[in-house]
């Protein structure tokens, strides 16, 4: 695929030596995880290749492969990555892991990571290793489990990178095995994105200095319920040093304009998760609004954030793609 994914390896990244050593964008890809989770285990719990093959690069047996399919089973059960990693150096070669009374969180192998999983049915695909932890504890409703892989995942990722790549896709899949069960796991979604709520709140500093101007208002429409992709921005905000204030779900038209007037931000961000509640009169209305002394007066700049404004965009509004998009265009005001 991309160089990303080669991560610099050998002349291709990805092309198996002879003898059958491979290199680790090659391991990644055959496992179906990022080449920096590779690294990362190789580094934090000694699951490295055994030994050098000449030159600098590093190359994997099969038996270091093996290792690296045990961990990969592991942690899609939801055991912690340095449990797991225990478990794998023990043995030489991988293990079946037994599913759980449950049936939710069968062992993954290469052969079966397109297909539907027996007992959870969620569709995964070729997304990061860690989505799948993530769903399983969600549908076991273990809470232990999943605050520690929603804590990795950022802590190894960035959150920008964690919530594009691993949180979000896992949120999608589960979002569609409810709508395709007749809401028969409601309870995994509400249980998944309250975690999720939790874990962007603590991985964002606890307290940002207030920076006339700079600042930022986030809040959803009027009538608009989704959260989570402001809290992930609000988060990836705060890590970066720009103070945010957060209104969360439908905040009423009066009271928004009210918070930016009294707030004074650079940017406002209008989430809509809906077409039906992104509104083009209330973003015109919102980046008309003026503030300060005169011959200084000020606007904000607005972003018109989420799928409800596909379609529907403002001509002269910026509508970012998504979450790197959108921390760019904010850092960008501000700097203004």
């Amino acid at each position: 695929m991309s160089g990303v994914e080669r991560g610099g390896e050998g002349t291709d990244g990805g092309t198996p030596e002879a003898g059958g050593a491979l290199t680790t964008g090659e391991v990644a890809r055959r496992l179906g995880v990022a080449p920096t989770t590779v690294r990362t285990w190789d580094r934090r719990y000694g699951l490295g290749p055994s030994a050098h093959t000449g030159g600098r690069h590093r190359r994997w047996t099969p038996a270091d492969m093996a290792r690296l399919e045990r961990m990969c089973a592991l942690t899609a059960t939801g055991l912690p990555p340095a449990e797991a990693a225990r478990l794998a150096l023990d043995g030489s070669g991988p293990v079946a892991v037994p599913a759980p009374e449950d049936g939710t969180a069968p062992p993954v192998t290469r052969q079966d990571r397109r297909r539907t999983r027996a007992g959870s049915g969620l569709r995964l695909g070729d997304v990061r290793q860690e989505c799948k932890g993530i769903a399983y504890a969600a549908l076991r409703l273990d809470a232990p489990a999943l605050e520690k892989l929603l804590r990795t995942a950022i802590a190894e990722h960035g959150l920008v990178t964690a919530w594009t790549q691993v949180i979000m896709p896992t949120l999608q899949a589960v979002g569609r095995k409810w709508e395709n069960s007749g809401e028969k796991y409601v309870e995994v979604e509400h249980f998944l994105s309250w975690h999720v709520s939790g874990a962007l709140r603590r991985s964002a500093p606890r307290e940002v200095a207030e920076r006339p101007g700079a600042g930022t208002v986030l809040a959803c429409v009027p009538g608009e319920n989704h959260t989570l992709p402001l809290e992930a921005l609000a988060a990836a905000l705060g890590a970066r040093g720009i103070p945010v204030h957060m209104f969360g779900a439908a905040l009423p038209v009066e009271s928004l304009i009210v918070a930016v007037r009294r707030t004074g931000p650079a940017v406002v961000g209008l989430w809509a998760q809906s077409r039906t509640t992104a509104s083009r009169p209330l973003a015109q209305h919102v980046a008309a609004l003026e503030w300060g002394v005169r011959g200084a007066r000020r606007r904000p700049v607005v972003l018109t954030l989420g799928p409800g404004w596909t379609g529907q965009g403002v001509p002269g509004l910026p509508r970012p793609a998504g979450l790197a998009e959108a921390v760019a265009a904010v850092e960008s005001a501000v700097a203004v």
